[in-house]
Order: structure tokens, then C-alpha cells, then sequence
């Protein structure tokens, strides 16, 4: 497949920083798609080896672009993830690293994370989880998380979402439901307070916060100042948490 033409650019501007001796012009902009295509492989015909460098200079951009932009999400909505007082804590709530997971009940990736966050508060009593219940897998999903979060009025919400993560079934309202009356919950009251105005909040605040990190699946970690889309391990987590520990003792 021909790359498109900005990615073409792109190649050969990243090909004469490789080498500089190539000659490649300081502006590929100005050339045609046909003369920047020439121009790449008269470079790479000369020296194939610089083909790896200007990859990797591509990749250390990209990588300097997407490390920006979290930076710049996470000191727009630094408060709204690690401290709104609408979302779920687990762990530490005094801890001094901070774990925020975005994540849905009907998420097979969420259930097969979810020992390993419950390994890493155990390991480490530093660790303050964040949930963010985060419905994008339909109906289902959002009427679980609304279960969820209506469950802190009756003091119930980390028996239910353990009970919600270890449920082999897909989330629905009748299976939802039953979970809820097994962990001992009023389901008069519950469905009564997954009608609140705070549960709508946290629903949408997910949503918009989601969107902000650029985040498109779950499940998706905040940890410290790295933005983690998709399933990590313990050790991962562990990693990470060190990497942000550090960190912060530093500053």
C-alpha cells in the first residue's frame, strides 16, 4: 500500500535527518507526491540502513506528540479524575499513587483485569484506586453501572462490583438484579436511587473525561501521569506505580 502523502513527507523529512547527507530537500512539502516518492528511494537505494532510523525518528515524534498531549489532558482534568468526590475509591483513600480505571461490566478485558487491581491493593497500601463506571457496550452495561453507583447509598458498592466482575453471565437487568439481592441489597431502594442526579453525573463525567484522554475501549488506566488504554498486568501495574511513585518523591 503507497502511504499518503503527508505520511510520504513526513518519511522524507525523517529520512534527511537520518542522513543528512542524502539529498533530500529541507521542506518535502514543496515537492510533488511523484518527487517525494523519487526522492525516498534514491535515499533508501543509497543507504537502505537509514530506512530503521527514519522509522524510529517517526516513532520517537509520535511518541513526543502523544506524551504532550496526555500531559496537556491530564492538567486540563487532573481534578475531575483523581479527585471528584462522585466516583467510587478503593484502596488507600489516603494512598500516595492513584489508580483510576475506566471500565465497563460487560467488558471480558475489565473481568480478566479486575484480580489484578485487587492483587495490586493488596500488595501495595500505598495505591488509592479511582473507578470511573464507564457503560459503552449497551443497555445492559449502563443499567449495571447505574446498579452500581446507586449501591453506595446503602454502603454496598465494592461487594457489588466485585460481585459484578466475578459474574460469569453478561450483564443485563434480571442478571443484575439477581446479583444485586445475593450481596444483599433493598432493589426497591436501589431502583429508586439509580435515578439520581449523582449517578447521572458520573455517568456523564466518564463519558466526557473518555473523550478528553482519548480514550476508545475499556478498559482504560490513569496511573500517575501515564494514560494506559487496554488490559495490563499485575506486573504492569506494579511498574507503573513505581514509575509514578518516583515521580512524585522527586518533585
Amino acid at each position: 500500500m503507497i502511504p499518503s502523502f503527508p505520511r510520504l513527507a513526513a518519511i522524507a523529512v525523517a529520512l534527511s535527518v537520518a542522513a543528512p547527507s542524502a539529498p533530500l530537500p529541507a521542506m518535502a512539502e514543496e515537492f510533488s507526491r511523484d518527487e517525494i516518492k523519487a526522492l525516498v528511494l534514491e535515499a533508501i537505494r543509497e543507504n537502505p540502513d537509514i530506512v530503521m532510523e527514519a522509522v524510529e525518528i517517526l516513532r520517537k515524534r509520535d511518541a513526543d506528540a502523544q506524551a504532550a498531549q496526555a500531559e496537556e489532558a491530564l492538567r486540563a482534568h487532573g481534578k475531575a479524575l483523581f479527585a471528584d468526590p462522585n466516583a467510587p475509591v478503593i484502596g488507600n483513600p489516603d494512598g500516595d499513587v492513584t489508580v483510576v480505571e475506566f471500565f465497563d461490566y460487560n467488558c471480558p478485558y475489565c473481568k480478566r483485569v479486575y484480580k489484578d487491581v485487587d492483587t495490586l491493593i493488596e500488595l501495595d497500601d500505598g495505591v488509592r484506586v479511582v473507578f470511573r463506571e464507564w457503560p459503552i457496550l449497551g443497555p445492559g452495561s449502563e443499567f449495571a453501572a447505574r446498579a452500581a453507583l446507586a449501591a453506595r447509598e446503602q454502603g454496598k458498592y465494592a461487594e457489588f462490583h466485585d460481585a459484578m466482575m466475578s459474574f460469569e453471565g453478561r450483564a443485563a437487568e434480571p442478571t443484575v438484579l439477581k446479583v444485586a439481592r445475593d450481596v444483599g441489597l433493598d432493589i426497591d431502594r436501589l431502583k429508586a436511587d439509580m435515578q439520581a442526579p449523582e449517578v447521572d453525573a458520573h455517568i456523564a463525567q466518564s463519558m466526557a473525561l473518555a473523550q478528553a484522554l482519548g480514550f476508545n475501549g475499556t478498559p482504560s488506566f490513569v496511573i500517575g501521569e501515564r494514560l494506559v488504554p487496554g488490559v495490563i498486568s499485575i506486573d504492569q501495574m506494579q511498574s507503573l506505580v513505581a514509575e509514578a511513585r518516583e515521580k512524585s518523591a522527586g518533585e
